[in-house]
């Protein structure tokens, strides 16, 4: 049976002037038309090939060896390139682009602007179809993450308080503003953690290890910079939370524990302008 908006493994079973016909290993009555220009040189009768299946203007099943950016059931930042009464176009590396209809849209789009889409597929046209209604396509609570948990992310939306991000392609959550420190995009895709799980299932991100280990990077972190600069900061546990945060990309409480353990350890030197590495 064909995959329509996946990659599919096709057989090479008759040949036409305007291309080939594919079929499945095993199904030989479901077919495609592999056109002429994706045929490779010295392709043959009876071999196989990769292709991806979609539909084509005519919503007619269509084979091509180009590989799209993202395929059904994947979370994918692509640019708009053209935007109509009944929906948005977007690029996805095929000479068909990819429309998200206007009832799929959360907000309004720009020509031109990149926006996080799901890929989907309508089971009775059998089309390819986006979407930035993320909350449709997958949950907006925990399908069974574990607090403390390690998950992919892909940044979808940024506001004042929050960034939005889909988690492990499954679910939604969001991290706090003033908990990260490290410039975001959308469309960035990194490692984060679940922070916590709450009552109503809702999901609360961090970018922190949980535990030793985010203790570990932040002290990493403060002798790596103290020794870039040469052995002196002029920020301390006095500074102000901007500065600390610009200088050290952490909140000022984490700062505070960090250089206090460091202290402790013999391992810095308090300064009344900074903090200085000790010398051994």
């Amino acid at each position: 049976m064909l995959k329509i908006g996946q990659m599919n493994t096709l057989i090479a079973e008759r040949a036409m002037e305007f291309g080939l016909y594919l079929h499945p290993i095993d199904e030989m009555d479901d077919e495609v038309l592999l056109p002429n220009k994706y045929v490779p040189p010295g392709f043959r009768l009876g071999e196989s090939i990769d292709v991806f299946v979609y539909t084509d203007s005519e919503d007619r099943p269509v084979a091509t060896t180009l590989t799209p950016t993202a395929m059904v059931g994947d979370f994918a930042l692509l640019t708009v390139k053209d935007v109509n009464d009944f929906g948005t176009f977007f690029d996805w590396g095929l000479e068909k682009d990819l429309l998200v209809p206007k009832s799929e849209q959360q907000h309004p789009m720009a020509v031109g602007e990149e926006y996080v889409v799901y890929l989907s597929l309508d089971e009775e046209t059998e089309r390819v179809f986006g979407s930035t209604r993320l909350g449709r396509h997958c949950s907006k609570v925990s399908t069974g993450q574990d607090e403390g948990q390690e998950v992919s992310l892909i940044i979808y939306g940024i506001t004042k308080l929050s960034i939005q991000a889909v988690i492990d392609d499954q679910c939604l959550g969001i991290l706090y503003r003033n908990e990260v420190f490290s410039k975001l995009a959308i469309g960035d895709r990194l490692t984060g953690y679940i922070s916590r799980i709450r009552e109503d299932g809702k999901i609360d991100l961090t970018l922190k290890k949980p535990g030793y280990r985010s203790v570990a990077d932040s002290t990493e972190r403060v002798l790596e910079i103290l020794t870039q600069a040469g052995g002196f900061v002029a920020c301390h546990d006095k500074s102000s939370p901007e500065d600390i945060k610009r200088i050290f990309s952490m909140s000022k409480k984490e700062f505070k524990r960090t250089v206090g353990g460091l202290y402790k350890n013999g391992q810095l030197e308090m300064d009344p302008k900074g903090i200085r590495l000790k010398e051994a």
